[in-house]
């Protein structure tokens, strides 16, 4: 009998949010009470739980997506786009009674942004969509939750991962404080340092505070926790030690899904098996490789490109 050699395929499922970016670009963000002019308007399908699923599919996982949209243009457009992406919408609902969420962001000629959501149809994520979703979760390698949809439900489908022995990623974004007993349902934590600052409630100016801060959220069990530090890479912390991994060096065009496009590999990666560092290694390069376009969805990369961006980083 010969025994097959076909790598399995990770599955993944996200619970999480869709939203449809509204996207102007000007030469600086405008302050309080003044007005810019922009240079230049784009409509992006994103959502920090939908763009994780991209990027995941991306990297060739079996991606489940559960969410909500209203029964409008944006949130046909978001299921459209996850699908051709290869994402399973089966559980993604399009629920009558609302709109489909919406993000407003900024980006300046720097890259970075800055960002109004409006949840909408978001919000209106049920426990129930959770125990719809529990045959595909069993079946899962990972969990990966974001907090752009209500605390209740996150809290819920963690511990229902946990019950299932399944792992769990929570990217904390945006910021918020988190009880104690969702964070012991959570493997891996994926911060950045303003998140960092919330959760913990600890002021960071150093790399030792970050350090510090990060170790404090480990003793509720966490596997990891990866803090993302945007041009400076990512701070790894565990109970064997601190390591850092530098950024790779691109010129950014847009921020915007960068942390996204971080989290989405780094699950792929770590559901394959992959060591935490080799797995962060390769979410930095997603994370790399997504600033250098416009767009959330849209700037996620393919697995190859992702493959060989770090293959020319290490010539």
């Amino acid at each position: 009998m010969t025994l097959s050699t076909e790598k399995r395929v990770p599955r993944i499922t996200v619970i999480g949010s869709l939203v449809f970016d509204l996207v102007a670009r000007v030469d600086q963000r405008p302050k309080q009470g003044e007005t810019r002019i922009g240079h230049d308007f784009g409509m992006f399908p994103g959502g920090k739980g939908a763009n994780q699923a991209v990027q995941a599919a991306r990297c060739r996982a079996d991606v489940h997506m559960v969410g909500r949209v209203g029964d409008d243009f944006f949130g046909k457009e978001l299921i459209q786009s996850l699908e051709n992406c290869g994402v399973n919408i089966s559980r993604v609902k399009t629920d009558k009674t609302t709109t489909t969420a919406v993000g407003c962001i900024i980006v300046d000629d720097s890259g970075d942004n800055s960002i109004v959501v409006v949840p909408q149809a978001n919000m209106k994520c049920t426990k129930e969509d959770v125990d719809e979703a529990l045959e595909v979760l069993q079946e899962s390698d990972l969990l990966l939750l974001q907090l752009e949809i209500p605390l209740e439900v996150i809290d819920y489908a963690a511990k229902k991962a946990c019950e299932l022995d399944c792992r769990v990623i929570l990217n904390p974004a945006p910021a918020a404080l988190l009880p104690e007993d969702l964070l012991s349902c959570v493997d891996y934590l994926t911060p950045n340092e303003s998140e960092l600052e919330i959760l913990t409630q600890k002021t960071l100016k150093t790399e030792k505070d970050i350090e510090s801060a990060a170790k404090s959220l480990l003793e509720h069990g966490l596997k990891a926790v990866i803090v993302t530090l945007g041009e400076k890479g990512a701070c790894q912390v565990t109970n064997q030690g601190v390591l850092y991994h530098p950024a790779f060096k691109v010129k950014a065009v847009d921020t915007t899904g960068a942390g996204d496009a971080f989290t989405g590999a780094l699950a792929v990666q770590l559901a394959e098996g992959k060591r935490l560092e080799e797995a962060i290694q390769t979410a930095n390069a997603a994370g790399a490789a997504a600033v250098v376009k416009k767009g959330a969805q849209p700037s996620l990369a393919c697995l190859e490109d992702i493959e060989f961006f770090l293959s020319e980083q290490s010539k």
